[in-house]
């Protein structure tokens, strides 16, 4: 089977403003370098569609959702506290987002494709329940997993978030619930300011977060360390369903907006590490969704590799 591409041209009329980092060019930079470096018989390019509200509603607040779609029929610019721009169209091409990590969840699960990689943006990640930020509207990757275990009714999902950025959002749709184990490698301290190691889950949930805050100038193996001694034997204790990447590709050392240090062949490396436990744990299951990464190059030359490991290319 080949790996499926999640992708939709109209990613590009979400329209952040000029000199915005998360800009329409992102997705074009990503699908472009996939269709020039591999063929047909190693991807299946397949066109997003938009999520049903009644799935974003599993992970957001309905009057959130309904304050989302005003403020982008109205005509505003800008949601939070000014770095989530928006525009009229953008709250369609956010539902298009959402929908594309749920039908990349579809691909895999009905057996059309051996793994899956949303290109899809806005990005996710950080929004929470009932607020956007961090260039992030809907969840998509938190919609991805209720939609997984409902859908396909799995009972244990976990997601593997590589961004640089601490996945506020994803930690708090599921702090509470023992049936999604959220990793999160991140910079820290750096925005938005959670995600530190103490930070375990509530409830029913304690112990299904692990966090791995690494410092500003981090390497690879510093990600493998953190990945053999604690994410590794805890992923394998829990015995996931099926795995979900937030793929961040922003920890790169030649990205604007951090500071850490990996490089292309490292972005190959850690889908490795993921993709292999998938194989061992859930029998490959395995759904990536695109989150951040803000040079347009070094983006595209680490989603090829991100997808050379997909497809088993060295």
């Amino acid at each position: 089977m080949k790996t499926a591409i999640i992708h939709h041209p109209d990613c590009a009329l979400h329209d952040t403003g000029g000199y915005h980092p998360e800009r329409p060019e992102r997705t074009k930079a990503v699908v472009d370098a996939l269709r020039e470096n591999f063929n047909d018989d190693q991807l299946n390019w397949v066109l997003a569609d938009k999520a049903a509200l009644s799935w974003v509603e599993q992970v957001h607040d309905g009057a959130y959702v309904r304050q989302i779609e005003e403020a982008c029929l109205r005509g505003d610019d800008v949601l939070d506290r000014g770095d989530t721009q928006v525009c009229m169209e953008s709250f369609d091409v956010a539902r298009l987002s959402a929908g594309g990590a749920m039908l990349a969840v579809d691909q895999v699960m009905q057996g059309k494709a051996k793994n899956a990689f949303s290109v899809m943006r806005p990005p996710g990640h950080h929004a929470e329940r009932a607020q956007a930020m961090g260039f992030c509207l809907f969840n998509n990757v938190a919609v991805a997993a209720r939609y997984a275990q409902q859908q396909y009714d799995l009972k244990r999902v976990a997601i593997i978030d590589i961004d640089v950025h601490h996945g506020n959002g994803t930690q708090a749709a599921f702090y509470d619930d023992p049936s999604v184990y959220f990793v999160s490698f991140h910079q820290y301290p750096f925005y938005p300011g959670t995600g530190m190691a103490r930070e375990k889950g509530a409830g029913e949930g304690l112990g299904y977060t692990l966090n791995i805050p690494l410092v500003a100038g981090a390497e690879y193996p510093e990600y493998l360390l953190a990945w053999e001694t604690e994410v590794l034997p805890a992923l394998t204790d829990f015995k996931p369903e099926m795995i979900l990447i937030s793929a961040g590709f922003d920890a790169h050392i030649d990205d604007p907006l951090a500071n850490m240090k990996l490089n292309d062949r490292d972005f190959y490396e850690l889908t490795e590490l993921i993709k292999d436990f998938a194989m061992q744990s859930c029998g490959g299951r395995l759904v990536s969704v695109l989150e951040g990464g803000y040079n347009l190059e070094a983006l595209a030359r680490a989603s090829v590799r991100h997808v050379q490991s997909l497809c088993d290319v060295k």
